[in-house]
């Protein structure tokens, strides 16, 4: 019998070997004996653990989400006042362990899955929910309402198309100038609100 506290172990192990094995192949045409010898495990304990591939993918999508929800939290605590929480929330989403290669390929690989996946969508959508309602409850703190909520639609849509353009390799920028990109287009967007500007380092 496995020792106690080492399903917890386990099931991490197996959660990043499908990220890894997810990057390997590029698609989430990966099978429960790659990921299962992947993470040094035999294939009935994977299916022990999740049942299915599909539900280690799943859980797979909320390990992704929990770890950035954890780093934008820790971000946000570590700020001071409404435009440097908006910086820390533009620096977690190009932190250096987002630009892995396992990582993209699987973070691609799930929004493609979500067009075909209610639940997929469902988890993914919560991503997208959580980037624009950080970054509202700042701006509205910096703008009325409705120039608020369009200012963080055009920053999430920023944040995300340049992680794709990046992770497709269609530009030629590394993360420090995606973040001044993002950055430049909220001090455009908030100079007309008595210039509320990205602090300076």
């Amino acid at each position: 019998m496995p020792k106690i506290g080492m399903e917890p172990l386990r099931r991490k192990a197996l959660v990043d070997a499908t990220l890894r094995a997810i990057g390997h192949h590029g698609s989430l045409n990966v099978t429960m004996n790659e990921i299962a010898r992947e993470a040094g495990v035999s294939a009935a304990l994977a299916h022990h653990y999740f049942g299915s591939k599909q539900q280690l993918l799943l859980e797979s999508i909320r390990s992704m989400l929990r770890d950035l929800r954890v780093d934008a939290i820790a971000a946000l605590n570590s700020a001071c006042g409404p435009r440097e929480r908006l910086s820390a929330i533009i620096r977690v989403s190009f932190q250096q362990d987002q630009f892995t290669s396992e990582t993209i390929a699987a973070w691609l690989a799930f929004y493609v899955e979500a067009q075909r996946s209610e639940e997929t969508r469902r988890l993914l959508s919560l991503y997208t929910h959580r980037l624009r309602s950080n970054l509202l409850a700042d701006l509205k703190r910096l703008c009325p309402l409705d120039d608020a909520a369009r200012i963080a639609e055009g920053a999430a849509a920023m944040i995300d198309g340049l992680y794709i353009r990046h992770s497709l390799r269609a530009a030629r920028f590394d993360i420090k100038s995606a973040i001044a990109l993002v950055e430049d287009y909220l001090d455009a967007k908030l100079v007309p609100f008595n210039g509320a500007l990205a602090p300076k380092h």
